[in-house]
């Protein structure tokens, strides 16, 4: 389950964590009076659940209540990644010297969390591991102790925190342990630790992503939970009865049975792809919930080809064409689809497909290279 960051401060808080004072908006008029009561300058920051707000325009200032106000009115409405901002948090403005990583992930080969620290914050954590890996340090968390304090100094220290900051960073980074493991979260990070210019280290932004499977025990966070803003298409998704999981790319899939169309993943992602999007259309699957499942993929706007990849038993390839077909008139216009049939009524599927001057792949492989080459020729046009 995503929270916000004024929820994921609210926890860390609680552990001892240092956070600017602020409080959520919902109108201009809300974060005008907010920065009233702060004083001074304040930061206007987009509340929703993806990144990259700053650079999408979600992440604003003001100097005075009224420049608050502005920007607050700015922001909210505004659409992040196909998500619409409903509200802000009106946070101190604070002047950071230096910026730091903390982070905590739950890490199935070790299945352990995982602290990873690193003196590289401010940016995303993937794009440090990918560009310059050695500047992360990572630890499992021995479950029967936690993460004790002198663990966090040892850790801090080896990653290169200088002096003036590794003891606060220790602190905030047992703190940060504690509250991963109480909240049952699968994932809690701090970046940017921030160092501002009067000496002081605190929690610039954080981020907390808690276990569904834990909410049984985390009832006050388990109200939190906001389904039709954390990702309004899987919302939908699932009131329409359809097993449906967003991802970042750009390739939609859609398959029966979990386990092929996790593996149509992998193959999408070895052709050179990024996958959109995990949907199953489970089995027995008829022509209707093909187009429906369709239809419902070619809404995300990052959605540039959908792979369909069936593997026939109690759903029919000649029910999964036919659906294909269905669809072709509700589909955006160019959208490449490319279908994989086998099993049960393949050869008919082909058959129909291939009258209709639709694409398909022999196997699997020649399936996901041709939807990654005709989504790379689309877009170089």
């Amino acid at each position: 389950m995503k929270i916000h960051e004024y929820q994921a401060k609210d926890i860390l808080a609680r552990y001892g964590v240092p956070v600017q004072p602020g409080r959520v908006a919902s109108t201009p008029e809300e974060a005008e009076a907010i920065a009233q009561e702060l004083g001074g300058p304040v930061v206007i920051k987009a509340q929703v659940y993806v990144g990259g707000r700053g650079k999408a325009g979600g992440i604003q200032f003001g100097d005075t209540p009224t420049q608050a106000r502005e920007a607050a009115a700015r922001v909210l409405g505004m659409d992040i990644k196909g998500l619409t901002v409903e509200k802000v948090l009106v946070t101190s403005k604070i002047d950071i010297k230096e910026e730091y990583y903390l982070g905590i992930v739950l890490d199935r080969k070790s299945q352990a969390p995982v602290v990873m620290v690193s003196t590289a914050g401010g940016i995303d954590i993937e794009e440090v591991a990918e560009k310059t890996p050695e500047k992360i340090i990572q630890q499992p968390i021995d479950m029967r102790w936690g993460l004790r304090p002198f663990e966090a100094l040892d850790i801090v220290s080896r990653a290169g925190f200088p002096s003036h900051v590794i003891r606060p960073a220790a602190a905030i980074l047992a703190g940060l342990a504690k509250a991963f493991i109480e909240s049952d979260a699968n994932l809690a990070e701090i970046n940017p630790l921030a160092y501002t210019t009067d000496g002081k280290v605190m929690a610039a932004d954080g981020k907390i992503v808690i276990d569904d499977n834990g909410l049984f025990r985390q009832k006050e966070y388990a109200t939190w939970s906001e389904p039709e803003e954390a990702n309004p298409l899987e919302f939908e998704a699932k009131q329409e009865g359809l097993t449906y999981v967003k991802l970042d790319g750009d390739v939609g899939i859609i398959g029966n049975g979990a386990g092929l169309v996790m593996t149509t993943l992998d193959m999408v992602a070895r052709s050179g792809g990024k996958p959109a999007n995990f949907l199953d259309i489970g089995g027995g699957a008829k022509a209707e919930v093909m187009r429906k499942s369709l239809t419902f993929v070619a809404r995300d706007p990052q959605v540039k080809g959908i792979l369909v990849n069936i593997f026939g038993g109690i759903t029919r390839g000649e029910e999964v064409a036919k659906g294909v077909i269905l669809a072709q008139a509700e589909l955006p216009k160019g959208l490449p689809i490319v279908v994989r049939l086998s099993g049960t009524g393949a050869e008919e599927g082909r058959a129909i497909l291939k009258d209709a001057g639709l694409d398909w792949g022999k196997d699997m492989r020649d399936a996901s290279e041709k939807i990654v080459a005709a989504i790379a020729a689309r877009t170089e046009k």
